[in-house]
């Protein structure tokens, strides 16, 4: 350990080999596990870090530490713990706090330990005379212990269950795969080359003249080594390339060099992008490519909205564009125009057009003699024309707009998804069969989506497509070729299954009662076990409240997947844990795959996940197991939090002289006996 860490007081541990070696020698260091925290970070730099450097754990807060870490090649999440690399070259701001205090000097050290010392001399007496009042000799249970599975208790470093769908290589990062793509600090990533010379870098030094001679501007906050960053580059700079001729610059900070315009303008992500009008700035919120920055920004800079006074102008935008809005106006200039011009800023994914020429609102489906001002939105989509017949202000524009720029029926897919999830409509109704019978059952639901536009979003899901589709179906539970509709609230996350024949009358009941809130939620469950003897109970959806939920049973549950690297690690020693406490009627140790069972009692954040339900206390949420992944920490949590009182004996031995009233009874004895010891 270097002299400088023992100066400082921290708690060191010298690391080397692929990050998930590494987390596991962290998580077996007597480190607090709640010391680890999350990790964030570009793969490339955290990989290179854990193979060559020594790491301290300090606890930080607070924008300045994030970017001083990102130097590093870390991000820091929230209040969490961070682990730093050259702690002596931190501002002493950033270091020091009231929990750790720099060391003045070895004798400062020396002085600390001899104190140390006799405080635990006094104490350690204490100790083992309250373990000697303790009968109960765990031993047993340690002489069987394996390595330590720490890690699988941080469920920010498990594997997550956002990532319900694993990658194929899942077993390869336990072979140490991770340190091939890491970069070493001799050999520091190298961008590629992108022609940015359009795009203005930014420093303290020149910032503020920045802002005093642009009306507009935009900026972006990076770190060299975020993915996310090296992506947005190239978009970045062809967009600055496009824009510059209208009269908008745009520039990037290196939010790892310039701590203090960092902290100014609270950048806790990377990237961080900001536009800036007349030096006030708002955060940007569309896609990161150069089409949506462009069409975003001129927006912003603009009218929102273009003239249409030719025909030969009207039928190019009918060719080109996919979804248009257009006003027929009574003129180009004024209240109706502004209205229209407002609506436009709102909403980033459609192009507004007005015109006062008949001949055009003709060629737009808006018959020439009606009333002005009136809307038209065209989709090249089933349900081509939406007329809005609302009052003509933002709001009811704005309303409209959104309830009808999505299809019918919208088909899911990577590219479709963010339109879904970011849409405000969060009620969800889905259809999901394969690609040959789904031309029979999409029209079908197109009618009844017709009904309730604005309200829900309507999706086809295609159960044969294994990009997308198929892992939305294991996430609904839904099996075979379908047709299946099930419905989705985004608001708190609930599922619901449709009963019977994929009908225009049974779509639209089932709607109506969804958006009605007198549907059940529909959980996901396996089949029942057929036997359940093991030692270890499985549970499923459908049997979730026999069993974890009786009330006469303390009950502890790991919710797992069967891909999860850290489960598998867990299995040996959660199997052991049960064979021990076979014999304690009061106690069920028990597993569910997380992956194809729900139940409202057992939400898991990443896997595995350990919850315990005690008796007589099921009404109440159940209690996140935080110890230790180890036989022993498992049954002092269990000791200390079941509401039935247990006591675990120790197997005996029978003697070898000891009369025995069969021969085969002694076989069986001294069979369980053997077993027993190989156990223990």
């Amino acid at each position: 350990m270097a002299s400088d860490s023992l100066e400082m007081g921290f708690s060191c541990v010298e690391l080397e080999g692929d990050v998930r070696s590494v987390v596991q020698k962290l998580s077996g260091s007597g480190v607090d596990r709640s010391s680890i925290g999350a990790i964030i970070a570009d793969g490339k730099a955290l990989s290179g870090f854990f193979q060559q450097c020594q790491f301290k754990f300090i606890t930080r807060k607070g924008n300045q530490a994030t970017r001083y870490l990102a130097k590093h090649g870390f991000t820091l999440e929230n209040d969490k713990f961070w682990i730093e690399k050259g702690c002596e070259k931190a501002p002493k701001h950033l270091v020091f706090d009231a929990q750790y205090r720099k060391m003045t000097s070895f004798r400062c050290f020396l002085v600390l330990s001899l104190v140390s010392f006799l405080l635990l001399s006094t104490v350690l007496p204490s100790i083992s005379t309250n373990d000697e009042q303790d009968d109960e000799d765990l031993r047993f249970l340690e002489e069987t212990e394996g390595k330590s599975v720490d890690i699988a208790s941080l469920p920010h470093l498990s594997d997550s269950d956002d990532d319900q769908f694993p990658d194929d290589d899942e077993e390869d990062e336990d072979s140490g795969s991770e340190q091939e793509t890491g970069a070493s600090l001799s050999d520091p990533y190298k961008a590629p080359q992108i022609d940015d010379k359009d795009v203005v870098v930014l420093t303290q030094g020149n910032f503020s003249d920045f802002i005093k001679n642009n009306k507009f501007g935009m900026v972006e906050f990076y770190a060299p080594w975020c993915g996310h960053c090296q992506s947005l580059a190239p978009e970045y700079a062809a967009a600055a390339t496009e824009l510059k001729g209208e009269g908008v610059l745009l520039a990037k900070v290196d939010a790892t060099q310039e701590d203090e315009l960092a902290e100014e303008y609270d950048v806790e992500a990377f990237p961080t992008i900001y536009f800036l009008v007349d030096g006030k700035h708002t955060l940007y919120p569309a896609a990161r490519n150069k089409d949506a920055i462009v069409t975003w920004i001129k927006k912003q800079i603009g009218p929102g909205i273009y003239n249409v006074t030719t025909l030969d102008d009207a039928e190019r935008i009918l060719t080109s564009e996919s979804e248009v809005a257009l006003g027929y106006l009574n003129s180009l200039v004024g209240p109706e125009s502004d209205e229209l011009a407002a609506t436009s800023k709102l909403l980033d994914d459609i192009k507004f057009y007005q015109t006062m020429n008949p001949d055009v609102a003709k060629l737009f489906h808006i018959d020439p003699e009606v009333k002005r001002p009136a809307l038209v939105l065209l989709k090249k989509d089933a349900e081509k024309i939406c007329h809005f017949d609302g009052l003509f202000v933002k709001t009811a524009i704005s309303e409209f707009v959104t309830s009808n720029k999505l299809p019918l029926v919208t088909i899911f897919s990577r590219e479709s998804a963010p339109s879904i999830f970011e849409s405000s409509i969060k009620m969800h109704l889905l259809l999901f069969a394969t690609l040959n019978i789904s031309e029979k059952y999409i029209p079908v639901l197109q009618e009844a989506a017709k009904l309730f536009k604005g309200k829900l979003i309507s999706i086809y899901v295609q159960v044969d497509n294994e990009e997308s589709g198929k892992p939305v179906a294991n996430f609904f539970g839904v099996s075979g070729n379908g047709p299946t509709i099930r419905a989705y609230s985004g608001d708190d996350a609930k599922k619901f299954a449709m009963n019977g024949d994929v009908t225009f009358n049974n779509i639209k009941a089932f709607a109506e009662d969804f958006l009605a809130g007198r549907l059940k939620p529909f959980y996901k469950s396996d089949p029942i076990p057929e036997t359940n003897n093991e030692d270890v109970k499985e549970v499923v959806g459908d049997n979730f409240d026999e069993i974890v939920l009786d009330e006469s049973k303390d009950v502890l549950l790991e919710i797992y997947a069967p891909w999860c690297g850290h489960c598998r690690s867990l299995e040996p020693t959660y199997n052991k844990l049960a064979q021990h406490l076979r014999g304690i009627n009061s106690l069920v140790i028990a597993k569910m795959d997380g992956t194809t069972n729900e139940h409202p009692k057992a939400k898991s954040a990443g896997f595995p996940t350990m919850l315990f339900f005690p008796a007589g206390k099921k009404s109440f949420d159940p209690m996140k197991v935080n110890t230790g992944r180890t036989v022993v920490d498992f049954y002092k949590f269990l000791k200390e939090h079941a509401t039935i009182p247990f006591k675990l004996k120790k197997a005996v031995l029978v003697p070898k002289d000891k009369p025995t009233k069969t021969s085969d009874s002694k076989v069986r004895e001294k069979s369980s006996s053997v077993s027993s010891k190989e156990e223990l």
